[in-house]
């Protein structure tokens, strides 16, 4: 019996979800296995007999390859068929996870962060040119939410993942874990994913008239300033919680940062919702929760109890910072979106980069104390930028920052 009209549609609409499905597990894939050792920084440390400074290498490195990939990848990517390049990268992070769970040494260890930095800027940058492919257009707003909803879910949920496997199991194993579950993307992708041949690529000159958008340059800031502010803190934030100021012990740990990350994805939910009406208020509101977390830590953080409240604080206003950028960065760049992303992924590692290996630098020459305030000063920038944005926009003296 052949299939009614009405079906091969309802058939032809869920398999389009399916394909955006896979596109955002790819991207949490991808960005779980970048904050993985947030979580097992210390153990990590331990096995491989280095500093929680050096440590923090497996965060900041990866995050500065994948700046640099991002936009070389969309470039390089020319009219190839965006399955393919995808599904490449999904196996190079199978490799990247099994190299990192069997690393014998620091080295070992940094060779599969490399491969995760390629796989990361080439992923992320990717994705976010695909929803405008794999769904009809009244439908883009939400695909682009859930496709960047992976990177929100990975950013609050990896690390406490990551740490409830390796207490459970030890840290090679959350390792080998990420692995497994990046071979059942592969094959979700495989499944699901329909051909994407490309008509015109990214440019050079294409790239170049982005960088001299006012806008963009405004939203690009505002990720460096939050992003890295926030890792120079939260690369750190096991032997914070443990160490020297709240003193939770060694099992609390998993479950500390799985309450983060539920209150990261409410976060994100939260500001989903009013980032595409008011975009400058809730990156505002997002400046704000990370300039008052690391000053509530040094003040009320030393019980378990504030630290736990504060923890919560942070995860809250941190699991909005990737939709409320990336909605900044599309009401900026709407015509050039994959370039406008590219970019965005570039900036946000470079913050990631420049925050872990800050951190660490402040970690090991002046303590955790010192490092909490540098991070909120990276974060009050971003809050006083925010303020004079909104002046600006208020007194009608800047037309290219109306929304």
């Amino acid at each position: 019996m052949n299939e009614s009209p009405m079906f091969a549609a309802e058939t032809s609409v869920r398999h389009q979800w399916l394909s955006v499905t896979a596109v955002s597990l790819a991207t949490f894939s991808v960005v779980t296995t970048e904050m993985l050792p947030v979580g097992l920084l210390t153990p990590i440390a331990d096995t491989l007999d280095i500093s929680s400074g050096t440590a923090g290498l497996m965060i900041s490195l990866p995050a500065l390859l994948a700046a640099l990939f991002a936009p070389l990848v969309v470039m390089a990517a020319g009219d190839i068929d965006r399955r393919r390049i995808l599904c490449g990268l999904l196996g190079l992070l199978i490799i990247a996870n099994i190299t990192s769970a069997l690393a014998p040494s620091l080295w070992w260890m940094l060779a599969g962060r490399v491969l995760v930095g390629f796989c990361m800027g080439g992923i992320w940058a990717i994705a976010g040119g695909l929803a405008a492919r794999l769904v009809p257009t009244h439908s883009i707003g939400l695909a682009t939410s859930i496709i960047f909803g992976g990177v929100a879910a990975a950013s609050v949920m990896g690390v406490p993942l990551g740490a409830w496997v390796g207490d459970f199991a030890g840290w090679r194993w959350a390792f080998g874990s990420m692995a497994l579950f990046s071979g059942v993307v592969l094959a979700f992708n495989l499944a699901f994913m329909p051909k994407l041949p490309v008509v015109s690529s990214a440019t050079y000159n294409a790239f170049c008239k982005q960088l001299g958008n006012r806008k963009l340059q405004v939203g690009l800031t505002l990720t460096l300033f939050l992003v890295a502010g926030h890792f120079m803190a939260f690369t750190f934030v096991r032997p914070l919680l443990l160490l020297s100021v709240s003193g939770f012990e060694t099992q609390w740990i998993g479950a500390l940062l799985f309450a983060y990350g539920i209150a990261g994805i409410i976060g994100n939910f939260l500001a989903g919702m009013v980032a595409a009406r008011r975009t400058g208020l809730t990156l505002m509101a997002i400046s704000l929760g990370l300039l008052l977390t690391p000053v509530l830590f040094l003040t009320v953080g030393d019980s378990h109890i504030g630290g736990g409240v504060v923890l919560l604080v942070w995860g809250l206003a941190y699991g909005g910072v990737s939709v409320g950028l990336m909605t900044w960065v599309m009401k900026a760049a709407p015509h050039a979106m994959e370039i406008a992303t590219a970019l965005y992924v570039g900036v946000f590692n470079i913050g990631i980069a420049l925050g872990s290996w800050a951190g660490g630098q402040a970690v090991d020459g002046l303590g955790l104390t010192a490092n909490l305030w540098l991070a909120a000063g990276f974060a009050a920038c971003a809050l006083f930028l925010c303020l004079g944005i909104n002046l600006t926009k208020n007194r009608g003296k800047s037309t290219w920052l109306a929304h």
